[in-house]
């Protein structure tokens, strides 16, 4: 099937959508929206990962726009201030570099410099100015993006992204256990692992910075914004499964809702393609329900006082934006040569990753 993307170039352009990945749902009720800022991130994005070291000059410049990293997040938080959305694209720029780097480690078999980037990030979570300069050029660019993140919102935002942070830390340490000793988590282990190194709760706390206001835990917690949170992100971790699966599969990775399916329930690949797109698919038709139910919360808190009018803005807000990452991912997915794995040279290393050894002594 083919289908129409808008937002990434001046003309609307045609891109490929295999049939088995192919969600019309998305394509038709999830209009594409693109913040008007993009242009611009891209080119800023581009020159943070030359400045920071994260990625070397030639492969800045041969593949940085073609990943589309910038997309993905201008098409996710479109109402941000402009250097709101600047921190977060560069931070998950930093995370699709980090996620390389912990790929790498682990194909190399590199536990020990593993070991230290993990205790260094953990340290420069809690004080990023004090990693600016820090040796490895992951560590100061994560203190960096940090340090940006925690300018806009109060101390307690800072400390709650900080606390779930840690936590996505320690997941990829797990995942990295895993995949080295060749362990399969079950359904559920894998379904709980995922929504760390997915990193569902920073995504979600990243919605409060692009509307301007930091939420209270009454309203964050209830549970029609949850579940509505809860859903997008769920989406967008199974959807990457769905779309990396045959990858996954043949590189012999552990971690892939498929794997546990085939490995734990006795699936076929057929089979298990068809669960997890059916998880996929529940993921939209009940997030269309919660939004329903997070915006009636929504308009509930809007009691004719200021700051109730605020907060009654800020969770449409929010919810435009969980509803936005739906369109978002599912472009990002069949744009990003991060998941053209058919075009490499060779399918078991990225084009784009650095290979060398970092991070060793």
């Amino acid at each position: 099937m083919h289908a129409l993307s808008h937002g990434t170039t001046s003309k609307p352009t045609t891109i490929a959508v295999p049939p088995a990945l192919s969600l019309p749902v998305i394509e038709a009720a999830f209009p594409r929206q693109l913040h008007p800022y993009w242009p611009k991130l891209q080119e800023e994005t581009r020159a943070w990962l030359l400045e920071k070291r994260l990625m070397p000059a030639g492969k800045v410049e041969e593949y940085a726009d073609g990943l589309c990293y910038t997309d993905l997040m201008a098409g996710y938080y479109t109402g941000a201030a402009d250097e709101v959305l600047q921190a977060i694209a560069d931070y998950s720029a930093w995370f699709f570099v980090w996620d390389d780097r912990h790929d790498r480690d682990i194909v190399h078999g590199r536990p020990d410099a593993w070991r230290r980037l993990k205790d260094h990030l953990h340290t420069a979570l809690e004080s990023p100015t004090d990693h600016l300069r820090h040796e490895d050029a992951l560590v100061a660019g994560f203190a960096d993006s940090v340090r940006r993140l925690y300018s806009f919102l109060p101390d307690t935002w800072n400390a709650r992204f900080a606390r779930h942070f840690h936590t996505v830390i320690e997941a990829y340490d797990r995942e990295f256990r895993n995949r080295t000793e060749g362990t399969v988590p079950t359904v559920e282990e894998y379904l709980e692992l995922r929504r760390l190194t997915f990193a569902h709760w920073i995504w979600t706390d990243l919605l409060e910075p692009s509307a301007g206001c930091e939420l209270p835990d009454s309203v964050r917690k209830n549970p029609s914004y949850r579940k509505a949170a809860l859903l997008s992100q769920e989406f967008a971790a199974w959807y990457n499964d769905l779309c990396s699966l045959p990858k996954e599969l043949a590189g012999n990775e552990v971690h892939n809702l498929g794997i546990s399916l085939i490995v734990h329930e006795g699936l076929t690949l057929e089979e298990a393609v068809v669960d997890v797109r059916r998880r996929v698919e529940k993921c939209i038709t009940e997030f269309i329900d919660a939004e329903q139910e997070a915006l009636r919360f929504a308009d509930g808190l809007d009691d004719g006082t200021v700051g109730g009018k605020e907060r009654g803005a800020a969770v449409r807000a929010c919810l435009g934006n969980m509803r936005n990452w739906f369109s978002s991912v599912y472009w990002f997915h069949h744009e990003s040569g991060r998941y053209m794995v058919d075009s490499w040279d060779d399918r078991s290393t990225p084009p784009y990753v650095n290979n060398e050894a970092a991070g060793e002594k």
